[in-house]
């Protein structure tokens, strides 16, 4: 399942500092400048309604060392921020995604200038208590655990179609699962009555976390591709991290240890696609498992779309 694809990093916690001295890249991330502006597309439009100068005006969204996957979810800078269907920009510096959030005191001092009042956890008790928040001054904490018990679990994995199965699975059950949407739901609510910046994670920031990214960008009709895109992106950001902890596994367990569950440490296409196939299969499309799945009010809707595009 979802929740349990992401327990390998808890599992691994003790070791991580090991890990991430691990050298090499073992996978072949994008560039992250060309995905980038390939996702977005150029920003000197001027669509109807939106100040063209307001995304200029934004400073890029830092990258972050001790945060690896933090990002704005509409776009990394104004070169490359993304548009909907109809090529209207989406606003950044509004909603944040990350990993769990440990940072350096530099990377803190970063964060605490970007106006960010609500921080939502997605995560387990048990995921909390091993690796908690930093407090972030001016920012609200707020705990929504989406898996609904005290920790996530993993199934056992012999090979690595066994990971590729459990992650396509943990992904349809953000559209299956009734407790799955009912958490969603009032993470949403939250997020649509929240004010200036908001930033929500998981512990990888890439499963729980890039399912709540992939509705809210569906929400604001941007392409399924450019969502697609940016739900790989996992795999530019994260990919020292990766390569330590494959390296880390595969010292600490063997090889074949490592090579089954080398899926489970970053992301694939087919991840995000079983939870998109089965929101179209359960429902129709996206935008009815937003209305009729997740229960989301016209309002809340609305609320967040002026946030994402006003």
């Amino acid at each position: 399942m979802l929740h349990q694809s992401e327990s390998s990093r808890v599992v691994l916690s003790s070791r991580r500092q090991f890990l991430r001295q691990a050298a090499g890249a073992l996978l072949m991330p994008v560039a992250g400048s060309a995905l980038l502006a390939g996702c977005g597309g150029g920003g000197s439009d001027s669509p109807a309604g939106i100040d063209s100068s307001t995304n200029a005006r934004i400073a890029a969204a830092p990258r972050l060392a001790s945060v690896d996957n933090f990002r704005d979810i509409a776009g990394a800078d104004a070169a490359s921020v993304y548009k909907t269907s109809s090529g209207q920009m989406l606003r950044r510096g509004v909603f944040f995604r990350a990993n769990a959030l440990s940072p350096s005191a530099a990377d803190l001092a970063t964060l605490a200038t970007l106006d960010i009042h609500a921080i939502y956890d997605l995560r387990t008790p048990s995921e909390i208590t091993k690796q908690p928040d930093a407090t972030l001054n001016g920012a609200t904490w707020i705990n929504f655990n989406l898996v609904g018990t005290d920790s996530p679990g993993m199934p056992t994995i012999n090979t690595a179609a066994d990971a590729i199965a459990m992650m396509e699975n943990g992904e349809r059950q953000m559209v299956l699962d009734a407790g799955y949407r009912q958490r969603l739901a009032q993470l949403f609510t939250a997020m649509a009555n929240g004010q200036n910046a908001q930033l929500y994670h998981c512990s990888a920031g890439k499963d729980r976390t890039g399912w709540v990214t992939a509705v809210l960008l569906s929400l604001v009709d941007v392409p399924q591709s450019v969502i697609m895109q940016d739900y790989l992106l996992t795999n530019t950001y994260t990919a020292a991290d990766i390569a330590a902890q494959y390296a880390g596994m595969a010292k600490a367990y063997g090889q074949a240890y490592a090579d089954a569950y080398y899926p489970v440490l970053g992301v694939q296409a087919s991840f995000l696609q079983a939870g998109l196939d089965q929101a179209a299969q359960s429902y129709g499309s996206m935008a009815a498992y937003i209305t009729n799945g997740l229960a989301l009010s016209a309002a809340v809707q609305s609320q967040l779309r002026a946030k994402l595009l006003s």
